[in-house]
């Protein structure tokens, strides 16, 4: 069974000691109250007295009830997990002399990665003695980046780093994405007829 955090995070009724506390919720008058006080106020509506900021000075507190005050919370953090960006980093693998065909083969992938919003990590890999092609590596890496500029931006320039020369592209905005590959693809449906 795991742990609950949120229960542990609030102090609740008798935990609370302090002298005063600033007293929210519904169907409370607002103000600064005796910890008592605000106590016996929680108590008479059947709820608790939930610490929800102790750093205030005086802390605040909410009348409230403690298991529904806690699916709030969780529901809450719930939401604002769902609604944060989650980068996918895609990688290519491509050799120093990488042949036409499967370079067109990676590009077409690397278009359909950026344009689901995932960033590209495109590499040249070089094995024993090809290191000493690197500088066709770098001519290959910008050259994918090149056309890729209508889909991604270069996050960063080739660098070699050990026996790899990587390059990052990040997606465009969505709907930057320019008409150019329809409008190619229908030339190309027309000269197939």
């Amino acid at each position: 069974m795991k742990k609950d955090n949120l229960k542990d995070q609030y102090r609740v009724n008798e935990k609370i000691r302090v002298k005063e506390v600033r007293v929210v919720g519904d169907n409370v008058e607002q103000g600064i109250y005796s910890t008592t006080e605000a106590l016996k106020m929680a108590q008479d509506q059947g709820l608790d007295l939930i610490e929800i900021s102790p750093n205030a000075v005086p802390p605040v507190c909410r009348i409230s009830d403690y298991q529904k005050f806690i699916y709030q919370q969780k529901k809450r953090q719930k939401e604002q997990k769902a609604k944060s960006v989650k980068i996918v980093v895609k990688e290519i693998r491509f050799g120093p002399q990488t042949d036409d065909h499967d370079y067109n083969f990676k590009l077409k992938h690397a278009k359909s990665f950026l344009e689901e919003g995932a960033k590209v990590k495109a590499y040249v890999f070089f094995k024993g003695r090809s290191i000493l092609f690197k500088e066709q590596g770098e001519v290959l890496l910008l050259r994918f980046a090149n056309d890729l500029e209508d889909y991604g931006k270069v996050e960063q320039m080739p660098t070699l780093e050990g026996k790899k020369m990587i390059i990052m592209l990040t997606p465009k905005k969505v709907g930057a994405v320019s008409k150019k590959p329809k409008e190619i693809n229908q030339t190309n449906a027309e000269s197939s007829e």
